[in-house]
Order: structure tokens, then sequence, then C-alpha cells
């Protein structure tokens, strides 16, 4: 396997070229690149979920470039938005030039929450709780075991109360108590979680009632894994940002002013924000992870503050020499368990990365990483030339097939609607009907 996440030339390659470069770049096996072509199979699918008819299909596509942590990574993503493995590659090259992306993660802690309703007033819930703590976390860890022998299991154990619906709120109850909550903290290593966690809270529900004297309701993991946190950081010089039009400080002000503007106003936060998960998800899909686990963490600790605002920032060094990007979110990621061995194509996904070597922190900070260098790649082009002008050049080829265009068409319709800057659909279509009556002509000459 070489030792190195560039691919020159890559995209200019046929598929089938394609492929020859990366059985010899990753040193895949045959049948690996063999089972991309027919995917995940209708038989395999039916076995995955409930009442299967088809398979439905997303691009895979690499983004090479990456140094991470002092490595090389070719990022494997499953997407079927034009620009976003282009823009992730283009940045990670910039960002390469000048030691890549720097990352750090919290560990692998879940929470799985516990809901007690109707308990007697009479009970102090904090003493019952702190008297009985170890012999709520021993009980739980029953139901892990394997997550123990590694060392994970539950570690913790709290208790909140939560206070009633305030007044103006519609469901605002005069007489409404707090609620009590129990939060088991359980370490999940290399597993996402969620299934090891349901199988705790529920497992220890009936110590807790008994404890308690009260009833358990919900009994679920959470998706806010805000103790599972990924950090991705770059630092550039600013002359790396200059263009034709714009010095380099002027470009590194303008994508400060326009992180501030997401920081400060939820409107333009949410598309800030699903600019980032544009990357993250598109390599959640293709690893095998839930990618709406990671979307509803991600935007709850977007508001965790109590105002939904940016999960990365942008500074401009005290000098103003360099521009510093970062960003921090919840990343409940797993590589064992899942789909993570059954889908052919996030088997190959996982050798693109490693695979053995592929930890679920490891590929977490990955992850955002991807989020940082995705979100970058869009604000520095809003603060510059716009979204547009780069995303249609991109977008081009879809539209050309929405327009009718046969495989054999595509490159060449895609050429007239990029030399023209044009890309409405009408006009698409007739330059469609133009390209295929010249052709015709040609052949009657």
């Amino acid at each position: 396997m070489s030792n190195d996440s560039r691919l020159p030339g890559f995209y200019k390659l046929s598929v089938s070229e394609r492929r020859q470069m990366l059985k010899e770049h990753f040193d895949l096996d045959e049948n690996v690149l063999e089972k991309l072509s027919s995917g995940l199979g209708v038989e395999r699918a039916d076995l995955m979920v409930e009442n299967v008819v088809g398979v439905f299909g997303l691009p895979l596509g690499l983004a090479p470039n990456f140094v991470v942590d002092g490595h090389p990574v070719v990022v494997p993503m499953a997407v079927e938005e034009p620009s976003v493995v282009a823009a992730c590659a283009s940045v990670a090259k910039l960002v390469s030039r000048w030691g890549g992306l720097s990352t750090e993660s919290t560990g692998s802690a879940m929470v799985g929450q516990i809901q007690l309703v109707d308990c007697p007033e009479a009970i102090d819930l904090d003493r019952v709780v702190e008297e009985n703590r170890q012999k709520l976390i021993d009980e739980a860890n029953r139901f892990c075991p394997g997550l123990v022998r590694r060392g994970g299991g539950c570690k913790k154990v709290a208790l909140r109360f939560l206070d009633a619906l305030p007044e103006g709120h519609p469901h605002h109850q005069e007489s409404e108590e707090r609620m009590p909550i129990l939060h088991f903290t359980i370490e999940c290593l290399d597993a996402m979680g969620a299934n090891a966690v349901n199988t705790v809270v529920e497992g220890v529900a009936p110590l807790v009632e008994q404890l308690c004297e009260g009833k358990v309701l919900l009994r679920i993991l959470s998706n806010f894994s805000d103790q599972r946190l990924a950090r991705a950081r770059f630092v550039l010089p600013v002359e790396a940002l200059k263009t034709a039009e714009h010095s380099g400080l002027e470009v590194a002000r303008g994508i400060v002013a326009a992180y501030r503007f997401a920081a400060l106003d939820p409107y333009r936060a949410a598309t800030h924000n699903k600019g980032i998960m544009n990357g993250i998800d598109a390599v959640a899909i293709a690893t095998g992870n839930d990618w709406r686990a990671i979307e509803a963490g991600a935007h709850a600790y977007a508001a965790r503050g109590g105002r939904y605002s940016s999960l990365s920032r942008y500074a401009l060094s005290e000098d103003e020499e360099s521009l510093i990007g970062s960003i921090e979110l919840p990343m409940a990621v797993g590589t064992v368990g899942g789909s993570t061995r059954l889908h052919p194509s996030v088997v190959f996904a996982r050798r693109v990365l490693g695979d053995t070597a592929l930890s679920a922190e490891r590929l977490g900070r990955l992850m955002a990483a991807v989020g940082l260098t995705q979100n970058f790649a869009a604000i520095k082009a809003l603060a510059t030339e716009g979204i547009q002008k780069g995303h249609m050049r991109l977008h081009a080829r879809q539209i050309a097939l929405a327009v009718g265009a046969l495989d054999s068409e595509v490159e060449q319709l895609t050429e007239i609607m990029r030399n023209a800057n044009n890309f409405q659909p009408g006009f698409a279509g007739e330059k469609l009907t133009e390209l295929r009556e010249a052709i015709k002509r040609s052949s009657v000459a």
C-alpha cells in the first residue's frame, strides 16, 4: 500500500483506469473492486431491512490529498451532490502544503437515559442513587460484558431533574413536578453503541424501579453524544488564499466575517452547518455509519448554548498572517457492528482507510476534518466568487442527463454549457437538439 494520499490525474481517468490505479495504490484484491460494480445485492439487502424491493445506489467517490495528524489519507465519500468530493480534495491539497489537519477526540462515551415517573414524594432520589451508585453500575455492566472485557462499559450513573414546562408553553401544567432522569454513561469503544446502550438501560430498569419505588417509562440512548466529541484544526498563511482579484488578507477577512454571520444568525447557521454535514454524511454513508444519528447530535450541539450557531470557527492570528480554522462536534461512529462487514462498498471504503487500524475514534476525527474541509471550501467560495460558479460547472453533467443526453453526449453538452457559462435546463435542451442535428448532418455528408 502506498504511503501517499495523492492520486495524480485521478479525475481525468475513466472508471476502469481509476480502479486499476486503486488496485496498485492500495494493494487491493480484484474481488474487492469487482464488488464495487454490483454493490449491495437484493438478496443481502433483504436480510438487512424489511419489505425489500430493490437497492438504491449512490455515487461512491474518493477525495485524495488529505493529510490528517501527519498521515496521508484518501477519503471515501458516498454522495449524489456535485462539487462535494472535488471541493474536499481541492482544499485538502491546499491545507496539506501547510502541515494538513490536526485532530483530537474526547473518548467514546454515550449516554443511556431512564425516565422515572410516579415516585413517592417521600423518597429522596438523590440519596438512593448516591448510596446505590456502584450497584447500578455493576448491574448495568452485566448487560454489556463484551465492552467490559475490552475496557469499556458503564462508568458513571447520574441523576438529573427536568423542570416543568414554563408558563406560556402550550402544554404547561400548574401542578407538574420536576421529572427525574437517570443517565448511564457507557464507554462504547469501537462500536457506535446504540444497541449496547439500549440493552443496558432496558436491562437495568427493573433494579431502578425497585430502588426508586417508581415506574420506569422511557429507556433509550441519547444521540446528543456530547461526551464523544471530535475536533479538527488547520492553520494557513493568509498569502496562500490570494486570488487574481483579492489579496490573501482580504480573502481571510471575508472568511472570518462569513463565519461571524453563521455564529450570530441561526438562518445562516443552518445552511453553514448543512455544508459541514455534506462532507461528514458522505463519509458516514461510505463507511456504513448512521448519518441520521450524527446529524441529530451535531445540530443539538450547535444549539447547546440556547441559540443555534456555527459548528466551525475561523479567526485570524494576532499578526494577521495566518487563518485558523477549527471545528468541534459530537461524532458517534463505529467500526464494528452494523453494516461495516455486510456491505461490499463499505468493505472497500474501510480498506481504503486502512481497515485493521481504523478505530472508531480515528474515524470520528477524520470525519470532523472532512467536515471542516468541506465547510472551508464553501465559505471561501462564498467570500470570493460566490457558491454557484464552481458548483454549477460541476453540476453540468447532471443537467445534461436530466434533459435527456445519452452517456455518449454528456461530455460534449457539458462543454457547451461551460463555455457559454449557462447551465439552465432550457439552454441545455436547445443545445442538445442542435448537437444531435449537427451529428446527423455530418453522418449524411
